[in-house]
């Protein structure tokens, strides 16, 4: 209740103002009629338009790998802060003439900032739906059950719709901070980059600039939609998908016998052992032994081991060349039963062998045939969990602790921008009249 004299008759007329509660309700019918006869509903068909298009990019990945996982996360934290950020980037300086005169008329600050928490939460509800229900509709294929919900859909909408909501809070602010619509827009990228560049998730940022995270609204919302998809238990198929597109590239070197050998007679090498149990017992004619040993690159550096007394293999097999027994035993088969092992250790054991330990093979084959010794799936397996392990986040784990911490940190924001709204409109009527 207040009281002027009325200039007049001297008179002392009240002035009843309505009170702050009653002022909130006062503004959101205003917005929410602004919402219909001003065109505001807009913001939600261009919230489904980026959720298509976000949706069908990351589709293919999201909740499969790990790097497709990482991906998705930061593109569905784009469409939060894009979306919340261009909420009310506007709402504020677009009427500050408005406000000013209201302001100096009774109007409570605090009310006109509480009514349009209230409107944009309901706008950042609605455009939470719509992208996750788009985003849904064009391939990405949410996982079932959540950590506080039944759907992690759910759990995730609830993050989603704290990121939204704190970036529109943050527009609040610098509309309330800026004096024209267009000031507004002109500070409104560089916010933009400022929350993409340091989300901390996506980029290596140098370490002096890891304490800016802190105050990135990214930042805690890619850690809470990253650790709700589990992305450290993700397969990780970035070395994978590089080794499968190495495959036919050659590769080449000189290494000696002794080195062979010794590969060959490792013990603490698992791959070895398992090549070392397999057991060679095919069964082959003369005449494809011969084809083989004459296609063998390495069968020269052997020529001078002695295979039985006096006679070395060179001897041996040119004694049967001469002989014609190449062709006159060549449909005769041979053939036995020995593992990889047994055949390594008597060449091991024979001392002619070791008279060319010394000796040089130059190896040159393709990337592809070498795993093959041990089983390409395998070399691919070891190294997707030796990625994975480097990979590994104790920030990204899906624990009740992290997602609530994070959900804390968001709140924080919201709160935090509202009351800095607050306190910079409270000096409206500063503004130069």
């Amino acid at each position: 209740m207040a009281e002027v004299k009325a200039a007049a008759s001297g008179r002392r007329i009240r002035i009843r103002h309505r009170g702050r509660g009653a002022q909130v309700w006062i503004y959101l019918g205003k917005l929410l009629r602004s919402f219909v006869y001003q065109n505001d509903w807009k913001v939600l068909p261009m919230s489904a338009l980026i959720a298509g298009l976000v949706g069908m990019v990351i589709r293919k990945r999201m909740f499969l790998d790990m790097e497709g996982t990482l991906m998705g996360s930061f593109a569905l934290v784009c469409v939060c802060i894009w979306n919340g950020c261009f909420n009310s980037i506007q709402v504020i300086c677009r009427e500050r003439d408005v406000i000013k005169r209201e302001h100096r008329s009774g109007m409570h600050i605090s009310s006109y900032i509480v009514s349009h928490m209230i409107y944009q939460l309901l706008l950042c509800l609605a455009q939470t739906g719509v992208t996750l229900y788009i985003t849904s509709a064009t391939g990405v294929k949410y996982p079932g059950a959540g950590l506080f919900t039944r759907w992690l859909v759910v759990d995730l909408g609830i993050t989603m719709l704290l990121i939204t909501f704190a970036s529109d809070m943050l527009s609040l602010w610098v509309s309330s901070l800026a004096k024209s619509t267009t000031a507004a827009m002109t500070i409104m990228p560089f916010v933009l980059i400022f929350q993409l560049v340091f989300s901390g998730g996506m980029l290596n940022l140098p370490e002096w600039t890891k304490p800016m995270t802190n105050f990135t609204i990214s930042n805690p919302g890619l850690k809470a939609i990253a650790a709700q998809s589990d992305i450290n238990n993700r397969p990780v198929v970035t070395v994978s998908n590089l080794v499968s597109n190495m495959h036919d590239s050659e590769v080449g070197g000189t290494v000696t016998v002794g080195q062979v050998v010794a590969f060959l007679q490792d013990r603490d090498n698992s791959f070895v052992q398992e090549l070392r149990a397999k057991e060679l017992s095919k069964v082959m004619t003369v005449k494809e032994l011969k084809e083989m040993l004459d296609s063998s690159a390495t069968v020269d550096s052997f020529r001078q081991v002695t295979v039985t007394e006096g006679m070395t293999v060179g001897q041996l097999l040119d004694l049967l060349d001469s002989a014609g027994l190449w062709e006159k035993y060549g449909d005769t088969q041979i053939g036995g039963t020995a593992t990889v092992g047994q055949i390594v250790d008597t060449l091991a054991a024979n001392p002619d062998v070791h008279a060319h330990l010394n000796d040089t093979l130059s190896i040159r084959t393709t990337l592809g045939k070498l795993m093959s010794i041990v089983g390409e799936d395998r070399v691919k397996t070891f190294l997707q969990e030796k990625a994975a392990a480097v990979s590994y986040k104790p920030e990204y784990v899906l624990s009740t602790g992290n997602i609530l911490g994070y959900w804390t940190h968001l709140t924080t924001f919201v709160i935090a921008f509202a009351l800095l709204a607050t306190v910079t409109l409270e000096f409206i009527d500063k503004d130069k009249r």
